[in-house]
């Protein structure tokens, strides 16, 4: 056996681990902040169960649909790998420009705001501190080795599903004095507004990172069996849990009393526990969202690293240490996301985020049809019920995205301009890898 597949078996990862990367970099910020903002124009609660539901079914047809391409081109990079193989290697490269600028800095941003509105008022330090600490102190983590980071993410991913389901229990055994139910007939109206598929998209947004398996492809055990299997239980075991955590916010709240606000989780464990008990339970919250960070800061690099081997102008950022870690990648993502930090506010960065990033799983999940045509024999992962998964993921997609373009026209601008950096850093990089071969 060879020093390096000897240090690849060494620093891979199996089933589990896998699979609670898949469940913390789902379960996030998203699920504790984002029904505030959709009860403001959403206020049926059939209309809000669709939703949800929606969105689960989206995610389900995404994990699908990842399995059988990242068995197909085995190889960690996630979206930048696959367009790059499937189409061009330009809309590849924009996908990794996306991925490196905001895909996962905007989502450890978010999870660092949401930590600090929750906790830092207990400590008595500013939200902003508190965020920056923690994010530091969770890329440190994760620039030791890869067995650290497997152990510290399936700890803090156990310790998150046990404080969601004490949430959930004691939410729906408890009996409340008001709660934000609206059952009539006028989610048929609400259906058809543009603010329904608005709300929709901080609905995605709370269930992104069920693909977090495939950035990570190359550090997988047996990875034609294990990537399907955590793609899939993990975004299934999510899907579940946020339908029954919905249920409890709204039946252990009033509607004025959440709507528009942010901290979902805190009012709700007030509401159950009263004041010391939700100071608990917002700690508690706090430390999933760590849970949260770390998985995205285990991937996010990943991406940034498989990048900067393909592409001269990043080849700085293609060392890994000897342990396998991408040392160069992980610090870059970490100074990305502290700029976002200080630069947004947390709607903003989720839309601004939203939209691109929809768009490019929309991408990446159309070139599923690209693996069917190549494809021969029954190597990899086939996804059932083919190509019906695929069509309900880009339908949903295409009506996220064109009612963004019309419902957010700055975010969504904003998101488009970062592609045309993305597109001049490309040229650049090619004209760079010229002249590089030239002389």
């Amino acid at each position: 056996m060879s020093f390096e597949h000897h240090m690849a078996n060494k620093n891979s990862i199996g089933f589990p681990t896998a699979t609670a990367i898949v469940i913390a970099n789902m379960i996030g910020a998203g699920i504790f902040t984002s029904l505030g903002f959709q009860l403001v124009t959403t206020v049926n609660t059939w209309s809000i169960a669709i939703l949800w539901c929606l969105g689960a079914l989206m995610a389900l047809c995404g994990a699908l649909s990842y399995a059988e391409i990242a068995t197909y081109w085995s190889r960690s990079g996630g979206e930048y790998h696959f367009l790059s193989k499937a189409f061009h290697p330009l809309l590849g490269y924009l996908s990794g420009w996306v991925s490196l600028s905001i895909g996962f800095s905007a989502p450890i941003a978010l999870s660092g705001m949401a930590l600090g509105a929750y906790v830092a008022p207990y400590l008595g330090i500013s939200d902003m501190v508190l965020a920056i600490f923690t994010i530091l102190i969770i890329s440190f983590f994760h620039s030791i080795s890869i067995k650290r980071s497997s152990i510290f993410q399936n700890s803090t991913t156990l310790l998150k599903l046990i404080l969601i389901l004490v949430i959930i229990y004691f939410g729906l055994s408890r009996t409340p004095e008001s709660n934000a139910f609206l059952f009539d007939k006028s989610w048929k109206q609400e259906l058809l507004l543009p603010a329904f598929a608005v709300s929709f998209v901080y609905v995605t947004f709370s269930y992104s990172g069920w693909n977090a398996a495939a950035y990570i492809v190359d550090e997988i055990r047996d990875v034609r069996k294990n990537l399907p299997r955590a793609l899939l239980l993990g975004t299934l075991v999510v899907s579940l849990l946020y339908l029954l955590l919905n249920f409890v916010f709204l039946r252990q709240n009033a509607l004025e009393a959440i709507q528009g606000h942010l901290e979902i989780g805190q009012l709700t464990a007030i509401s159950i526990f009263g004041e010391r008990g939700g100071e608990l339970i917002s700690f508690a919250i706090a430390l999933m969202l760590i849970s949260s960070i770390s998985a995205m800061v285990w991937a996010g690099p990943r991406v940034t690293q498989v990048m900067a081997e393909d592409h001269r102008l990043w080849r700085w950022f293609a060392t890994k240490t000897k342990g396998n870690v991408p040392l160069r990648a992980i610090w870059l993502q970490t100074a990305i996301t502290l700029l976002l930090l200080f630069t947004g506010t947390f709607e903003q960065v989720m839309i601004y985020s939203g939209f691109v990033l929809q768009l490019f799983a929309a991408l990446a999940v159309a070139s599923v049809f690209v693996v069917r045509r190549r494809k021969t024999g029954n190597n990899g992962f086939r996804s059932p019920f083919f190509p019906v998964p695929q069509l309900i993921f880009l339908i949903l997609s295409i009506w996220v995205l064109v009612y963004l373009v019309f419902a957010q026209p700055l975010e969504t601008g904003l998101g488009l301009l970062n592609l045309l950096v993305g597109f001049l850093v490309y040229r650049l990089d090619v004209f760079y890898s010229k002249n590089s071969h030239s002389t």
